[in-house]
């Protein structure tokens, strides 16, 4: 399947990640360095640079990558950073510590993102907004590579599954289906 469905800003909340294969978003320690070498659609990045209003981020995840802007520094906007300990974060420009509730985090993004998308950078935070109800969209960019270790997409044991509908044309609850070989590089 090819993601060929363009980006549209329309205010959604979108939990957006590149994952492994074997579902983490982030090695150990939140490292990204795995990151490099994969090809994406053409004009991809540049339709989340032209959609995303605002990102809500967590605290783990911004600590780890320092200041680093989104979408290698092409996009510029609002950073909301969901932490409990907003009083020894390095503070950087355009980007606010917040201490609220998910929900509430959500609503300021929304409005900072003025009426483009609220782009959620953080496994946890997006599993308790997908727990509230508040994930518009799950977008993910399945590289190929196995880390075997690291931060996962979604870990919640003993919860409920939650069953998902797939974008676009065809059937919406259609397996998805890849098939890749070991390389040797």
């Amino acid at each position: 399947m090819v993601d060929t469905e363009p980006q549209v800003a329309d205010g959604k909340v979108l939990w957006h990640f590149t994952m492994s294969l074997d579902g983490f978003v982030a090695g150990p320690n939140h490292s990204m360095d795995w990151m490099t070498g994969f090809s994406i659609r053409q004009g991809l990045i540049g339709e989340y640079v032209d959609t995303t209003g605002a990102v809500l981020a967590g605290r783990d995840g911004w600590d780890a990558g320092g200041d680093s802007r989104p979408y290698g520094g092409a996009w510029h906007g609002p950073i909301f950073v969901l932490t409990h300990h907003p009083e020894d974060g390095t503070p950087a420009d355009g980007v606010t510590f917040l201490t609220c509730d998910p929900a509430e985090a959500v609503r300021i993004g929304l409005v900072a993102a003025g009426g483009k998308n609220l782009e959620v950078f953080s496994p946890t935070i997006g599993r308790q907004l997908l727990e509230l109800g508040l994930i518009d969209e799950i977008d993910l960019h399945i590289a190929p590579i196995l880390l075997g270790e690291g931060i996962r997409l979604y870990d919640n044991p003993g919860g409920a599954p939650i069953r998902l509908r797939q974008v676009g044309a065809g059937d919406p609850v259609s397996v998805v289906n890849v098939r890749y070989r070991p390389s040797a590089t």
